[in-house]
């Protein structure tokens, strides 16, 4: 037990505590051999014939003590293998609790050879030789199992019902556990719909770990998040195909265009601005050839597109900023009947960028949003000079 309860270190990243179930089965190989040797002497008194031991009133009293004594040991070593869930001092209770059973049947056995039964006695030894067996045999399969890293079903199964419980986007895709000293480590593989960005995916790895936790208190749990690759929608599967290639960075404004049984995609894939165009072009087209082997999809679409650089902020011409906002106020009081609720302008190397809110009707649509917002973003590069790009936010 002392061996057990040291750290984890370098040479045992997972802890010392299977050190416990050795010494659980060194116990049950003391008790195999006790009950062996209980078991020969009984078999040789039976053979022997030999005569029955004398009764006294005493040895009745010290059975009675033993039993008392076996008692508070069996209770005690219980209460603190639940309290440090460890297996050898289960063990110890299994052996207490074996010595009350024995004290029990030589009891019985002297009480036989009292009332004129004279192979009482040895009779009793075999009951108490056989209890110590199946005390030995249940200490050994259960200390076996654990260190052949056998997972109990039940655990198994109360881990399976505590992710599936999560519900939603999460899938269980594998689940290995393995204890140590009634500690259980959770080795879990799930997988997420394929746009969910790194924070999506490690919210949905914390939420394991904690319904894992949950249903098996102590253990320690690590979680892989993967693309989930089964039980997709077309555009998903589409997102997941074009995001598996490494050097696409984005995959945005995936259409799906029905018609006729069959289905036509187009998409816009970003890549590293300095990449040259023969690699982003041979990507594309391995990304078009895995869109294109679904049975449903008749054409694929693929626009390129450079990532954007970042861009760094200069000295503004204030007076010309000034001209600019006005423009842009008068504008957006044109096209929206109000003024904009706020204009910000930052100056670049590349341009104006413009930062737009406006206010909308809260009853209006997402699609009708983004519309105006789009032909607003047009309007103003047409006719304000200098604008690189605009940023059009919608309040309702």
């Amino acid at each position: 037990m002392r061996l057990g309860g040291r750290p984890a270190d370098r040479g045992h990243p997972y802890g010392h505590r299977r050190a416990e179930n050795l010494g659980a089965l060194g116990e049950a190989g003391l008790l195999v051999v006790g009950g062996l040797l209980v078991s020969i002497q009984a078999i040789a008194h039976l053979l022997d014939g030999g005569s029955a031991p004398s009764i006294h009133w005493y040895e009745f009293a010290v059975i009675a003590v033993a039993l008392a004594v076996d008692l508070g040991r069996t209770r005690a070593s219980l209460r603190a293998a639940r309290r440090y869930a460890s297996p050898a001092l289960r063990s110890n209770a299994v052996h207490f609790g074996t010595d009350m059973a024995g004290s029990l049947a030589v009891l019985v056995g002297l009480l036989a050879v009292d009332a004129g039964f004279e192979s009482g006695d040895a009779i009793a030894a075999l009951l108490v030789a056989a209890l110590t067996f199946i005390a030995a045999g249940r200490l050994i399969g259960e200390n076996a199992n654990v260190l052949m890293d056998r997972t109990p079903s039940e655990a198994r199964e109360a881990a399976e019902r505590a992710i599936a419980a999560l519900g939603g986007d999460i899938e269980l895709s594998r689940l290995r556990l393995r204890e140590s000293a009634g500690r259980f480590f959770a080795d879990v593989v799930a997988s997420v719909p394929p746009g969910r960005a790194v924070v999506e995916g490690h919210r949905a790895a914390d939420r394991i770990e904690a319904a894992v936790e949950g249903a098996l208190p102590g253990s320690d749990v690590v979680v892989h998040v993967e693309p989930r690759r089964s039980g997709l929608d077309l555009r998903d599967r589409v997102l997941a195909i074009a995001l598996a290639e490494p050097l696409v960075r984005e995959a945005h404004d995936i259409t799906i265009f029905e018609q006729q049984g069959s289905s036509s995609v187009s998409l816009h894939l970003k890549f590293p601005a300095d990449l040259d165009l023969r690699t982003a072009h041979q990507i594309a087209e391995r990304v078009e050839q895995a869109i294109r082997a679904r049975p449903d999809v008749a054409d694929v679409q693929i626009h390129l597109e450079p990532l954007e650089r970042t861009l760094t902020a200069r000295a503004p011409d204030e007076d010309a900023n000034e001209r600019a906002k006005r423009d842009i106020e008068r504008l957006v009081r044109e096209r929206t009947g109000a003024d904009p609720q706020k204009v910000r302008l930052l100056s670049t190397d590349a341009g104006r960028v413009v930062f737009l809110t406006l206010r909308v009707e809260p009853g209006e649509t997402l699609a009708d949003a983004h519309r105006l917002a789009g032909v607003l973003e047009e309007e103003l590069r047409q006719r304000v000079p200098g604008i690189a790009d605009v940023v059009v936010h919608t309040d309702p």
